[in-house]
């Protein structure tokens, strides 16, 4: 592409060298000019008018909201360390505002789905801690009545379309959704999230040429971690960035970062306002940092520093940005921000007493839940067997 320049910054660290990270360089004007594509940590992004129209209690809210998901993730981690949850466990701490920062730009007829690091998109929407830690201890009360664990939360009624374990196979479901809104004429999108890893596969490009095909109101977003299942994006990805693969479909796009609440939530304005008033689809890479290994099954010592993380931490982390955005505006204090935080800790502590004193499924419940035709014999239409061990 001519003129593209890609900004030092806007890089995944896991594509930085050790020197890099210490002593990052700012992209200049004349770069920002070539590519407006690319933004820039220098753009004041408070300023824009989806973020300089919020009022302080909403922005006590979105704060509210990424602490509650980091404490969460922290108490989760603890159970399954304890033993109490089984299976995957995908942790979304250090990413908090790309999942608050995206659903705050939503409407009433815009729809979410994503892959299997979940519980982050989950919280945002609105579903509470009791359904989603009983999820992860695979007890009945959970979202998906225990039979979904980490990678499958479900909330239909919040237009939350679930966590998917299958690397991309959210791709085309995503597309699908966008289809049934333009469909039935509804001023909507559907923000498709996804891992870096999940840009090399077959269905996310399939998905693209339809959405430009139809032009069909999806979002596409690309949460760049840097190092999808344990490998640095520049030893598993051709090309830079990502979301420049979706010239090759004619279809807009953007890279951001995703450190910043007030940023994602422009990007992701700009892109829903795209697709509610041309139903034209568009990918939005927003470069992020996950703290823990890609599951808690990963050890995470053989692929970057602890130095790594900690720089990380110390310069980007969105929790303590926003934290201090808000000190400075007056908004928010730190007898507040003390006060927050123990009210997620201890509504993640109750979440985990209340998994715990849950009932698991009974066994006769296995095969609920799977064909709508099996939950409604004296409606089905279909012939034959639904499962191989009928009669």
């Amino acid at each position: 592409m001519e003129g593209l320049h890609h900004d030092t910054n806007l890089e995944p660290t896991g594509k930085l060298s050790k020197q890099n990270v210490e002593s990052e360089t700012s992209v200049t004007a004349n770069e920002s000019e070539l590519d407006p594509k690319l933004s820039t940590d220098s753009e004041d992004f408070a300023s824009a008018p989806i973020n300089s129209q919020l009022s302080e209690e909403k922005k006590i809210e979105l704060y509210q909201q990424m602490v509650q998901i980091r404490r969460f993730e922290e108490r989760s981690l603890r159970a399954y360390q304890q033993g109490h949850i089984g299976g995957f466990l995908h942790l979304y701490i250090g990413q908090e505002a790309v999942a608050v920062g995206s659903v705050s730009v939503l409407g009433e007829d815009d729809h979410i789905i994503t892959a299997y690091r979940d519980h982050g998109h989950a919280l945002a929407v609105g579903m509470n801690m009791d359904e989603c830690m009983a999820e992860l201890y695979g007890k009945k009360t959970g979202c998906s009545k225990g039979k979904g664990g980490s990678m499958h939360f479900f909330a239909p009624d919040k237009n939350f379309w679930g966590g998917h374990g299958i690397v991309a196979g959210q791709t085309p479901l995503g597309l699908g959704i966008a289809y049934a809104l333009k469909h039935f004429k509804k001023k909507g999108s559907c923000l498709c999230f996804m891992g870096d890893g999940a840009t090399n596969q077959g269905p996310f490009y399939e998905s693209l040429n339809l959405a430009a095909l139809w032009e069909l109101p999806v979002v596409y977003i690309i949460e760049n971690n840097g190092y999808s299942m344990g490998t640095a994006e520049g030893r598993h990805s051709a090309g830079e960035p990502l979301a420049r693969r979706a010239d090759a479909f004619d279809i807009d796009w953007k890279v951001s970062h995703g450190h910043d609440i007030y940023e994602v939530r422009q990007v992701i304005d700009e892109a829903v306002s795209r697709a509610h008033e041309s139903n034209k689809p568009s990918v939005i890479e927003i470069v992020t940092y996950r703290y823990r290994g890609h599951s808690v099954a990963d050890p995470d010592q053989t692929y970057r520093s602890k130095e790594e993380i900690e720089e990380y931490k110390k310069s980007k982390d969105p929790l303590n940005l926003f934290k201090s955005k808000l000190l400075e505006e007056g908004v928010l204090t730190d007898e507040k921000a003390l006060e927050i935080d123990k009210a997620a800790k201890d509504e993640a502590n109750a979440s985990a007493e209340f998994a715990s004193a849950s009932p698991y499924p009974d066994p006769s419940e296995l095969m609920d839940d799977i064909y709508w035709e099996t939950d409604n014999p004296d409606k089905r239409t279909s012939e034959g067997r639904i499962f191989f061990e009928q009669p």
